[in-house]
């Protein structure tokens, strides 16, 4: 499908606006035309086009001044796409019409299917730009408290230090349990730093093996070991001019400790295989959820690694200790994965809440999120009542306390009686149960025979 948009044509020549504004109007483009510049200033003024068609040589005004006005005039997202049109075209002024944010020229005489097309490609440079603008506006917007939800002063305390360290390219290391969202900090700095626009690189430190994670981390060369069949560019070198997250940073060996407090102290690194050094210019976010002090203690982690890491440490504190915020994370996440899933989903009762809010949550925001979550998939109707949430293991009785037999028993009754729940849903269909608990028809199968399910 052809891209249709506005389309403002300026031109002092009658003849010539009359003909392409016809063109541009049965190629279904709205097209306003004028043979003024003032009016075309006008009408720039009062309402946006996608696409400004303007010749260059008009008594009044040349379009390369046109142009710049627009330059100063305008935002950047709030500009067309411009095409220049001239009998005169000099490589100066093409250099110059595309230096002040032009998108293209045509040089007189042209053919009108010439200038459809030109169009066309204007308009699909102007919905990405359009579209780019959205999506960082709704990044702001998700950002605005960088999507971690809660009022109680615990979190109130990590969204401030967030918002003090992230203007600055110090090392930082982010604590907390499993499932407190030390990732969703470590976002939220980057995305709030002046090297936002620039990648965030991930590495769960724990999810590789130690022999393959230096050379993830610093990159290789060809021959460097068995296998190195090509060069790689480790992470580090893919994260120069942003951040890089280096989760789980206490299942780190030793030997690679002492290569990455290198890079924290000068910058650099040499890849496996290589004697050339790489210089970079990455900020550094660790994440763990084991005590690094201890582990130092224990002669299991460098302590002038840690020092290097804990520049500013930022601690998340654990759901049961902000259990004020319960209410709020719940209708977070009702609201989200009821749109995911394109259900209506009420308002949670409030009886339901005070069990979510009893409950000890030792997987902290990500098992409530995925107790929410499955409890809206599998939802009859439009409420989550009682034994939606029980079901995944909120039990009635406080979890403060419980001994870790307890709780063990409540994650299987809780797998178990997921597994069932879905496959009745899905009327015995394998591939449709696993889908509705959104993992893999071999995992599935893992649960199926670990509960002895038919």
């Amino acid at each position: 499908m052809e891209p249709r948009g506005s389309v403002l044509l300026l031109d002092d020549e009658e003849k010539i606006v009359r003909a392409l504004g016809r063109a541009l109007r049965d190629a279904d483009h709205e097209v306003i035309a004028t043979t003024s510049v003032a009016e075309a200033q006008r009408l720039l003024a009062e309402r946006s086009f996608d696409v400004l068609v303007v010749d260059n040589r008009m008594p009044e005004k040349t379009g390369l001044e046109v142009i710049r006005e627009l330059a100063t005039t305008l935002a950047d997202g709030e500009r067309p796409q411009v095409v220049m049109m001239t009998a005169h075209a000099t490589v100066e002024s093409a250099i110059e019409a595309m230096r002040l944010g032009a998108f293209d020229y045509l040089q007189k005489p042209f053919e009108v299917d010439e200038l459809l097309v030109v169009v066309g490609r204007a308009l699909d440079h102007q919905r990405l730009r359009t579209q780019h603008g959205y999506l960082l506006s709704e990044r702001e917007e998700d950002f605005g408290h960088y999507g971690i939800v809660g009022k109680s002063r615990a979190i109130q305390d990590v969204l401030h230090r967030i918002e003090r360290v992230a203007q600055s390219k110090s090392t930082v290391l982010v604590t907390g349990e499993t499932g407190t969202g030390k990732e969703l900090v470590a976002r939220a700095i980057h995305d709030r730093s002046a090297q936002r626009a620039m990648p965030l690189i991930k590495v769960n430190c724990a999810a590789i093996p130690e022999p393959l994670l230096e050379s993830e981390l610093f990159g290789h060369v060809r021959g460097a070991f068995t296998g190195a069949t090509a060069n790689k560019k480790g992470r580090f070198a893919l994260a120069d001019g942003g951040s890089i997250l280096l989760d789980e940073i206490g299942t780190m060996g030793p030997s690679l400790q002492a290569r990455l407090l290198r890079v924290l102290q000068e910058r650099e690194f040499e890849p496996l295989g290589s004697e050339r050094t790489v210089s970079v210019d990455v900020r550094v976010i660790a994440a763990t959820n084991r005590d690094l002090r201890r582990l130092v203690a224990e002669g299991k982690f460098l302590e002038d690694l840690y020092y290097r890491l804990s520049v500013i440490p930022i601690e998340i504190p654990p759901l049961r200790a902000r259990r004020e915020d319960i209410p709020a994370l719940v209708e977070h996440f009702v609201e989200k994965h009821a749109h995911r899933t394109g259900k209506r989903i009420d308002p949670v009762d409030a009886a339901v809440l005070e069990t979510l809010r009893d409950h000890d949550w030792p997987g902290n925001v990500r098992e409530l999120e995925n107790t929410i979550e499955r409890a809206v998939v599998l939802a009859a109707g439009t409420s989550l009542d009682a034994a939606d949430i029980s079901m995944l293991g909120a039990r009635q009785e406080s979890g403060a306390g419980l001994p870790s037999e307890k709780l063990h028993d409540n994650v299987e009754w809780a797998e178990r009686e997921s597994v069932k729940r879905s496959l009745e849903a899905a009327q015995g269909v394998k591939k449709k149960a696993a889908e509705i608990l959104g993992i893999s028809q071999r995992a599935l199968s893992y649960y199926l025979a670990k509960y002895h399910i038919d």
